[in-house]
């Protein structure tokens, strides 16, 4: 990796450890919105990275959104986790979206003054996108949604909700429904095991009304739209993983160096050593793995989207091993919320599960084996 992207490391290092996980205990603590991160963020212009200069961002490349997310996520997964949604509920606007509707869109989104989401997720749907029963019906120039979109990351906090709704017998597409259209509402906070500070619930769409300008692009190809950012959005998922492993590596490292028994510090154990050993394995083959995938993503090249799975699937199970190892090398300590680790082992769970679960990823990964699209 050249300077440029370690100084860029380096300095979202220091702006985590400095205004984000001082405050991370705190929001999961009382299940809040992590109001000073997001501060921090904005005022680093971290919220506009994936965006244009011309519509208010930096045009930052992946890798460089991979980073930030990964060294967020390291200090505190739930701001890592309302910064990448931002930038999942954005995606296919700046993909497809016209000029007119990136224009109302992306700018307060890119300077961190609004929120975003995109609404997916059904209480009958998960992985099986094909079965939304989300409705969108034009009528004269308008479009009205009803439907119930649920466990909706960063709702109600965001502004913006890219909704995709069935407008077909066999066609979907992806609309943006506006925090303040009449016939949106919010279900309550949903009480999680982890990612207690990333505001989750139902989004209800009740003959909502939306100006026809808001439809991105074809109201028939939403599905091909969502599918297609979602090498995007997998990467920047396996990036929060890993960051939560390194953090919870870094935690149970410093902690073995320090605490001692039978005369010695627990570093110098040679079973405690092996298992920190592992663990920083499991991390940086998880890293290579996930890095390799961006750069083919960024290239266009087809393998991107078997490599993207394998990278998400890695990344997140390594990462579940990585804090569970790292909450044992705590002893008793690891489980009691004095210490981050038991924060991180629930916050990284979920890691598994959204974004298409691991399950998912091997079949997606299967398929490409088995149609020859793996081998380099």
């Amino acid at each position: 990796m050249n300077t440029e992207y370690e100084d860029f490391r380096a300095s979202v290092r220091r702006l985590a450890a400095d205004k984000i996980a001082p405050h991370a205990a705190d929001v999961d603590d009382k299940e809040r919105f992590p109001e000073e991160a997001w501060a921090a963020l904005r005022a680093a212009d971290l919220p506009g990275l994936p965006y244009d200069e011309k519509l208010g961002g930096s045009g930052a490349d992946l890798l460089s959104q991979v980073i930030a997310v990964e060294e967020v996520a390291a200090a505190c997964a739930s701001s890592a986790l309302v910064l990448l949604v931002n930038w999942a509920g954005t995606s296919t606007v700046v993909s497809h979206g016209s000029d007119e509707l990136r224009a109302e869109v992306v700018p307060r989104v890119a300077g961190g003054e609004a929120g975003a989401a995109w609404c997916m997720t059904e209480p009958t749907v998960g992985s099986d996108l094909s079965g939304i029963r989300t409705t969108a019906t034009r009528d004269g120039g308008d479009w009205v949604l009803n439907g119930q979109k649920r466990f909706i990351s960063n709702a109600p906090w965001a502004e913006w909700y890219a909704v995709l709704a069935r407008t077909g017998e066999k066609d979907f597409g992806v609309f943006m429904v506006h925090k303040d259209d009449a016939g949106i509402s919010f279900g309550p906070h949903e009480k999680k095991m982890g990612m207690r500070g990333s505001p989750t619930t139902d989004v209800v769409l009740a003959d909502c009304r939306i100006p026809g300008r808001r439809v991105v692009a074809d109201p028939t190809q939403g599905y091909r739209y969502i599918n297609g950012e979602l090498n995007v959005s997998r990467a920047l998922i396996a990036a929060q993983a890993l960051g939560i492993a390194q953090g919870a590596f870094d935690a149970a490292v410093a902690y073995t160096c320090d605490r001692r028994q039978f005369g010695q510090a627990l570093s110098r154990f040679q079973l405690l050593r092996g298992m920190v050993a592992d663990m920083a394995v499991k991390i940086e083959s998880a890293r290579a793995l996930l890095h390799d995938a961006v750069a083919l993503i960024t290239a266009g090249d087809p393998r991107a989207r078997s490599r993207v799975s394998m990278a998400k699937l890695l990344c997140s199970d390594n990462a579940m091993s990585v804090t569970t190892d790292a909450l044992q090398l705590h002893g008793g300590y690891g489980f009691i919320r004095d210490y981050p680790v038991e924060r991180m082992m629930r916050d990284v769970k979920i890691t598994q599960i959204y974004e298409g679960t691991n399950q998912i990823q091997r079949l997606v990964i299967a398929k490409d084996v088995y149609a020859g699209q793996v081998r380099s």
